[in-house]
């Protein structure tokens, strides 16, 4: 009989502590301090969200790529600013050998220009002469720019050896694909 009794008592003893158990690791029965503490994180996660897609957004729209690459205004480098001019140059200048292609726009020259007061280059200078002077629409010198960014490149192919008529660049334009 006392077997019984305290093999009785064992599992009672046994199902108390599985309810105290479940009750504590459960999220079910929850304080309304606790709860009103997981409100308060979730919406300041969601604030938090919201906000960085905002400004996610506003970078997007204040500046967005015109050259169609994620990179921002903010991240561009030396190495962006010789790459966009270079292969925007082509579109004017005479070369025996021409490696990629930008078309020359005003909101291209306008968002490289942006980005010069915002970054610190070493080449910012070079860079400010040359879509100036393409921004007044005067590529009288568009030859010498390629050439000033295809030697800081280290450029051994491909120098400029003049500029294109209005026929030689139309004909340019009609054969060559961006990229």
């Amino acid at each position: 009989m006392y077997k019984k009794i305290i093999w009785s008592l064992i599992g009672l003893i046994g199902v108390l502590v599985g309810v105290f158990l479940i009750l504590v690791f459960t999220d079910s029965p929850q304080s309304p301090e606790k709860a009103d503490k997981e409100k308060k994180e979730t919406a300041v996660q969601a604030a938090a969200t919201v906000e960085e897609n905002d400004a996610d957004a506003e970078i997007e729209a204040e500046a967005p790529n015109p050259f169609g690459q994620k990179s921002t205004l903010a991240e561009l480098t030396d190495e962006d600013y010789r790459n966009y001019i270079h292969k925007m140059s082509h579109q004017k200048v005479k070369a025996d050998e021409k490696w990629g292609f930008y078309e020359i726009t005003p909101e291209r020259i306008d968002w490289l220009l942006q980005g010069l007061d915002q970054v610190n280059l070493k080449s910012e200078d070079v860079y400010r002469d040359i879509l100036e002077r393409w921004k007044a629409e005067d590529f009288s010198k568009v030859d010498q720019d390629h050439n000033a960014i295809w030697q800081l490149q280290g450029g051994t192919i491909g120098k400029a050896t003049g500029i294109l008529n209005a026929e030689e660049e139309e004909a340019f334009l009609q054969e060559t694909e961006e990229q």
